[in-house]
């Protein structure tokens, strides 16, 4: 797809400030087409992509679309959203944003990266990777990369590297040339009828739209992704921990928030990596993105390089300040993680780093069906931390459900474990509560996909009370 097309000028995205609209909107503004867009609330997104050119509505109204010709429309929009239903109306073209990702995708060497956790941070190692051997690859990811203050960039290579989304199926428009499965886990099942196995089908369909001479990349640790790989009919490479995987991990050495391991391919040695990225999980997204140089025939002293270099995205793992408070120097952490599994691997990588410090954790639940669907997971997760402070579901626009609240979920986490979690219907109060609890030395922890990281920013000035100082060791 390129600005050659003469069928549609102006683009309008309805939901412009999500995290995969407003890549594919930049990646369109930068091939010459006139875009613009419309959200409810304006952001740092919002107001980066109006930097560019990019018009912005905020709120939405029927009005925004008069000059449209055709719209983008986020699987977060409800289908009675009044744009969607005045472009139906006047019978404006209305895609999906994946459709118009398989568009962007469709004359480049496409790879796209799927699973249920480890999407953005395997997707933005790739693009990196590609980057640092001057293939000026294009990419679209779902979180902001650390030193560009984007998600999104047009390149001039051939590669197109992009986060394939299973929660809507919508990722089976997508025809890439790679396609990468990190795991697959209990998210999303309404999509799939409720079921498991009807996502896991869903992933196979996926890899089914390779080509002929495609290639899937997998995890084989993940215990559902080893259950369809003899359904598998495209070339496959494996890797992970595991003894079976083709690309596999050994020595695995820890050295404070880096960790440094040997690659092998099957049992011959390959390289030794130093990662900035903490956690095992991070190891697993790290060989996904080896894997995948090795297979482009990326000099191996580039995809060194590549992972050496890389800074991270932005709420993963995102160590935002250190903070002098009043009780003393903390460690604030941010992260996404908004699932039972995210929120073990953050644990875990926070204790193998800090094995003896506090960990102090404030948790935003994302969605009240996700709440619903993993509440026994939830409280099993959260009651490995040491202090633990629920705010109010980020609805992300569902309907609340009975009996599914913050409440509820603190009270079963009293009621399952030792801790004395406290409910905050109020995060305006978060500081004053923080500054009574700390003590010197505590990890701060944030966690949850909604409004959580604006509030983890906002912390950093409210609790300190000097300068930040170097990371505490």
């Amino acid at each position: 797809m390129d600005r050659k097309s003469k069928n549609f000028n102006v683009i309008h995205f309805v939901g412009i400030g999500g995290s995969g609209m407003s890549g594919i909107a930049e990646v369109l503004h930068n091939l010459g087409f006139i875009v613009q867009g419309s959200d409810l609330s304006l952001t740092d997104t919002t107001k980066r992509l109006s930097k560019l050119g990019i018009k912005i509505f905020r709120g939405h109204k029927k009005e925004n679309i008069i000059n449209a010709e055709l719209l983008v429309a986020s699987s977060a929009v409800p289908r009675n959203n009044i744009e969607i239903k005045e472009a139906k109306k006047i019978k404006i073209p209305i895609m999906k944003r994946a459709e118009m990702l398989a568009e962007l995708m469709r004359f480049r060497f496409g790879i796209a990266i799927s699973g249920t956790h480890g999407k953005t941070t395997t997707t933005s190692l790739i693009a990196n990777m590609l980057a640092e051997g001057n293939l000026d690859p294009t990419f679209v990811i779902g979180g902001k990369l650390h030193g560009t203050n984007t998600n999104a960039r047009l390149g001039l290579g051939k590669f197109l590297v992009a986060e394939a989304d299973e929660s809507d199926t919508s990722f089976l428009h997508l025809q890439p040339k790679i396609a990468v499965v990190t795991n697959i886990d209990n998210d999303h099942l309404d999509s799939y009828e409720n079921s498991i196995e009807k996502l896991k089908l869903g992933f196979i369909d996926f890899i089914h739209n390779l080509p002929f001479d495609g290639m899937a990349v997998m995890c084989i640790d993940d215990e559902n992704v080893r259950s369809i790989l003899n359904k598998i009919n495209r070339r496959v490479i494996t890797y992970g921990f595991n003894q079976d995987a083709e690309i596999r991990v050994k020595e695995i050495r820890r050295e404070g928030i880096c960790t440094s391991f040997k690659v092998y391919r099957k049992n011959k040695f390959l390289l030794d990596i130093k990662s900035t990225l903490p956690g095992s999980h991070n190891i697993q997204n790290t060989l996904a993105s080896i894997a995948i140089g090795l297979e482009l025939d990326i000099k191996e002293d580039i995809i060194k390089k590549s992972l050496n270099s890389f800074s991270g995205i932005d709420r993963r793992f995102c160590i935002t300040e250190n903070i002098v408070t009043e009780n003393g120097i903390i460690n604030l952490i941010d992260d996404y993680a908004h699932h039972p599994t995210e929120i073990d691997s953050t644990i875990n990588a926070i204790r193998d780093i800090w094995p003896n410090r506090r960990l102090l954790t404030i948790f935003q639940p994302h969605r009240y069906s996700r709440t619903k669907d993993l509440f026994d997971d939830f409280v099993e997760s959260l009651s490995k931390v040491d202090f633990l402070i629920i705010t109010e579901i980020f609805s992300a626009g569902e309907k609340p459900i009975s009996g599914i609240n913050s409440k509820s979920l603190t009270r079963a986490v009293r009621l399952s474990s030792n801790l004395e979690p406290i409910f905050l219907n109020d995060i305006q109060l978060l500081p004053k509560i923080l500054k009574k609890i700390i003590h010197p030395k505590d990890i701060l922890l944030t966690i949850g996909a909604g409004s959580i990281g604006d509030t983890s920013k906002n912390l950093c000035f409210s609790l300190q009370v000097k300068k930040p100082v170097g990371l505490v060791s």
